[in-house]
Formats: C-alpha cells, structure tokens, sequence
C-alpha cells in the first residue's frame, strides 16, 4: 500500500489561494484535517479540504479553545532550531525598543518610536524632558535584567520584582525598590488600592499564590498576577512599567516570547483592570494577554519560514 502524499504550507497555500501564514494558522488551531507536524514542519494530506473561511460570516466554524492555539504554537517553537546568540540578542533588541516605548507611553511618557529607539543608543532629544529620557533607560536596564534572570534561570521571588521596580524608578531615587507608605488613587478608576499598612502582607500573600497560578495556564497564571499586582499597587510610582516587565518576566521564565501591550490598546487594557475590579473576574485580561501571545508566537515563527 502506498503512502499518502503530503504537501508543505507553501504548496497548500498556492493551492488554495491562502498566505503562508494563514495556512500555517489553520494547521495550528486544527481546522486542516490531518496535518501533523515533523520538527517544525507541518505536513498537510494531499487530499484535505480546504476549510471554510468563517471570518465575518455567520457559517463560521466553531472556534477552537484559545488555550490549544497557545498549546499548539508553543509545540512548534519548541521545535524550532536554537537560535544563536546574535539572533537571540537581535530579536531582544527589537522588542526592547517597541516594549519600552509602549509601556513608557501608557504612563504619560512622550517619547516617540523613533525617539526612544535613539534615546536607549545615548542620543538626548532636544526640548524633551529629562525625566522621559530616565524612564527609557531605566526601562531598558530592567529588561535586561529581566533577560539575566531567565537566562540564568533565577526564581522569582520578592527582592526580584523590588530591584525591577528600582531600575525602572530611575527618576526617583527614594522610592525605589521600597513600598509605598502613603495611600494612592489611580486615575480614572473606582477602585481604590489598599492602605499601606496591608500592602506588605498583601505582597506576600501574592508570592503565596504564585505557586497555585503556575497550576493553570501559562495565560490565566500571568494574567491573575498581574491583576492583583496592579491592584495592590505596591509602589508609590511604576506599578505599570513595573507589573508589565514582572508579566513578560514570568512568560519567558516558562519558555513563551514576550508580549507588547501597545499604547494604542491602553483603553482595552484599562478596561479589563475595571472588569476585574466590579466583578472579581480575569476574563478579559486573560483574553487580551492571550490574543496578544498568540499574535508573538505567530510573529516569531514566521521568522523561521
């Protein structure tokens, strides 16, 4: 008997009229009957139908479990090649320079794209402040230490996440690394954050979690520290900055690439925090981190088509 001849994702798409990308997409999520993986390699039947294309019909397919994508993704990045150094350090750098400017600018940070790409080579930008000049280097020396922790494979623990927030709060030497000892609203929201005297014990309680958190999947486990992290709000300034490197920190800790919250989505990440808070439920940033990791793990398999 013979074999059943198979196709790769560039022949099915030139079959079928799809992108690369969208035919690997489909293998992912399991719409393509058949298709297996070898190595990194999806290989497709010869004779699998080409699936209906649901997206903005009302005969769309059901969809698969947000959590399997993930899965599945994850299995083929494991079975990619190891990058070398100069690759890895290049694919750090890229996203150092989009994460910093979009996590800087949620805070009220003005540096443009362009401008903080340069501001983190040493180039100062006239008639701009010092202090968003501090907040991008500081930004990137947390991340880098971010980058040292993963790769020498350090726990997580409650000196990490202060000496984050003390090279994140450049600006403010007395605050950094130390809980805050005054109350804080945050801006635009009901919610008020608890006093100072409970933070500290609230902080260890949360460390406390962490442990049940790593039992779920990987996107409810950050998504819940970030939560309650945020809602704490342990820091007199940089809980944001702070609590966003802590969640990428925990993603590559457990092998995932980091995500990138940008500016322009501030508004649905804002409202999943009010969510939370009315409802005492992490649906929505659970779905938002992870549309966002998926959009990353795509992003980084591409670059080994």
């Amino acid at each position: 008997m013979s074999s059943m001849k198979v196709l790769s994702v560039a022949e099915t798409a030139e079959r079928w009229g799809l992108t690369a990308r969208r035919v690997r997409m489909l293998c992912a999520e399991g719409k393509i009957e058949g298709a297996y993986l070898i190595g990194n390699t999806w290989n497709i039947p010869e004779n699998a139908k080409k699936p209906i294309d649901g997206r903005g019909k009302s005969e769309a397919l059901p969809k698969q479990n947000p959590f399997e994508v993930i899965d599945n993704l994850k299995k083929q990045i494991d079975n990619c090649r190891t990058l070398t150094r100069g690759e890895r350090d290049r694919l750090n750098e890229e996203f150092l320079i989009e994460f910093t400017h979009n996590s800087n600018a949620i805070e009220g940070n003005t540096l443009t794209l362009r401008e903080t790409a340069l501001v983190l080579q040493g180039v100062t930008i006239d008639q701009k402040p010092l202090k968003d000049h501090m907040e991008a280097i500081g930004h990137k020396e947390a991340f880098n230490y971010v980058l040292d922790l993963v790769q020498n494979k350090e726990k997580f623990t409650e000196s990490v996440f202060k000496k984050i927030h003390s090279l994140v709060l450049m600006d403010k030497p007395e605050d950094r690394g130390v809980y805050r000892k005054m109350p804080v609203t945050i801006g635009g929201s009901s919610f008020t954050p608890p006093q100072p005297y409970l933070v500290q014990k609230q902080m260890e309680d949360l460390m406390f979690e962490v442990e049940d958190f790593k039992k779920k999947h990987i996107t409810e486990y950050v998504a819940l520290f970030h939560l309650k992290f945020e809602s704490i709000h342990p820091f007199i300034d940089g809980n944001g900055r702070t609590g966003r490197l802590l969640l990428n920190l925990m993603l590559m800790q457990e092998g995932y690439p980091p995500i990138n919250i940008k500016f322009s989505n501030r508004g649905k990440y804002y409202n999943c925090f009010q969510d939370y808070h009315k409802t005492d439920n992490p649906k929505s940033m659970i779905k938002l981190i992870t549309k966002l990791l998926e959009h990353e793990m795509q992003k980084y398999l591409k670059r080994f088509e």
